[in-house]
């Protein structure tokens, strides 16, 4: 058993492990290979040990797909082990979500692992990727432009789910079921050439072979490589992301332009994941948030529909949500704003600083939504921070007269549901000085560099 010894070094003592069985010939070799190396390990009395099979029917094939669950069913038996069978519909799945069979088929497969993991008291999962496997892998996100995370390739362990067979080829194990005389399933559509992963199988990798003896093997270097640096940018990204956070579902834009882009694309992944369990996104999606964080714009909110999630830039802010998530109603709020001073908004998780002073460097100030210049001469004191209430007008700067606060949302494409949430400034006379974000009444702004002003800045907690 010594040539097996590298399959201990994903397991654990403490693991009781299911073993994945297609019927196909590396899921049977991780079989009887776990079999014999559990057998030493029970004479030991010490150690990880096996507690059943778990097979999954996808009914693509359809005798024989039956065929090769009666396969494992009788494997099981001869090996005297337990063995959870799982029914899945795979084309149903493909219309419901609208995935390609192989996307469907390979999520039901592991939903399938898990439930069956759990009916068996198993702690892992073990399934019988190879080092082929491995390189097949990395080649294929290297042609889709993955970054470091998809060329670490599979992981020998993650989560629930361990690879022993990782460093074996698959034509050491078909020469090691030869040797015992271990019969295995072939499934033909493994030969279908319209499916990527068969066709790079089959065309590619022998080609590649022949260029370069060794490929597979440098292929699999080159994922336990990217793992390690993964690793180390993974760690970083995760502190970037505690200190970028505001709040459950947000992060501070700021924060995150100013983090270099290798960790900022991790800071939206890993968000993303943890706001929106189940998130696939590709390196175009966490870009295009990306960007969305960078961008200057007077607007209140920008928004972006993703796969799984919705993003909304909210001047400081950048928000992640589950699709169709209700959003908490925010209540009426009415606050009197000192100036000078900063003003809380508890409700919004946002403060108004207020102070009085001279012009701006730079003049005319350029507003970039989340700060008003007013003209102090303009203004009657004190000012009050409210949100929105039924009739309320004002003249925008620009504007040809007055208008409804309930206009400005729609021409700037402000949610309904986000509409409570805009903080509106008023003076001593009730009139809108500032609606945060969007606009500055014009005979309240500051129009020359001479002129008393009153400076407002919004500001995300």
């Amino acid at each position: 058993m010594r040539h097996w010894s590298r399959v201990l070094g994903s397991l654990h003592p403490d693991d009781c492990v299911a073993i994945a069985v297609s019927g196909g010939a590396d899921s049977v070799a991780l079989t009887r290979i776990l079999h014999e190396l559990g057998a030493r390990q029970r004479g030991a009395n010490e150690g990880w040990r096996v507690v059943g099979l778990v097979h999954v029917n996808h009914g693509l094939r359809g005798a024989d797909s039956a065929a090769d669950e009666a396969f494992c069913r009788e494997l099981a038996a001869r090996l005297s082990w337990p063995i959870d069978v799982s029914a899945v519909d795979v084309r149903a799945r493909a219309r419901a979500r609208k995935q390609s069979i192989e996307t469907a088929a390979r999520t039901l497969r592991y939903e399938s692992f898990e439930a069956a993991a759990d009916r068996l008291g198993a702690t892992v999962v073990a399934t019988a990727h190879t080092m082929d496997d491995q390189a097949e892998t990395v080649l294929l996100r290297l042609l889709r432009g993955a970054g470091t995370r998809g060329l670490s390739g599979i992981r020998a362990r993650r989560g629930r789910f361990v690879r022993p067979l990782l460093e074996y080829r698959r034509a050491e194990l078909r020469a090691y079921l030869a040797s015992r005389g271990e019969p295995f399933r072939e499934d033909a559509s493994n030969a279908d050439r319209s499916i990527p992963r068969n066709r790079l199988r089959h065309e590619l990798m022998p080609v590649l072979e022949q260029f370069a003896p060794g490929a597979v093997a440098a292929l699999a270097r080159c994922a336990a490589l990217a793992a390690d640096d993964e690793r180390v940018l993974e760690a970083l990204a995760r502190q970037a992301a505690l200190a970028a956070r505001r709040g459950d579902d947000a992060l501070d834009v700021d924060a995150l332009a100013a983090l270099a882009p290798a960790i900022a694309r991790r800071v939206v992944r890993l968000t993303a994941e943890r706001v929106c369990p189940g998130v696939m996104w590709s390196a175009r999606h966490i870009e295009a948030v990306r960007m969305l964080a960078q961008s200057v714009d007077d607007r209140m909110e920008r928004h972006l529909d993703l796969p799984g999630a919705n993003i909304a830039r909210r001047g400081p802010v950048l928000t992640f949500r589950p699709p169709g998530a209700a959003r908490i109603r925010v209540p009426g709020f009415d606050w009197p704003l000192a100036v000078p001073g900063a003003t809380d908004i508890p409700e919004l998780g946002a403060t108004i600083h207020a102070r009085r002073g001279a012009a701006p460097a730079a003049w005319p100030p350029v507003s970039n939504g989340r700060v008003a210049v007013l003209d102090a001469g303009a203004i009657a004191l004190p000012l009050r921070v409210r949100n929105r209430r039924p009739g309320d007008r004002l003249k925008p700067i620009g504007a040809p007269g007055r208008r409804k606060l309930q206009d400005l949302f729609v021409d700037r494409k402000i949610p309904r549901e986000d509409r409570d949430r805009v903080p509106i400034v008023v003076d001593a006379t009730g009139r809108i000085v500032w609606v945060a974000g969007l606009a500055v009444a014009e005979e309240c702004t500051a129009t020359t560099p001479e002129a008393s002003m009153v400076i407002l800045e919004l500001t995300q907690r």
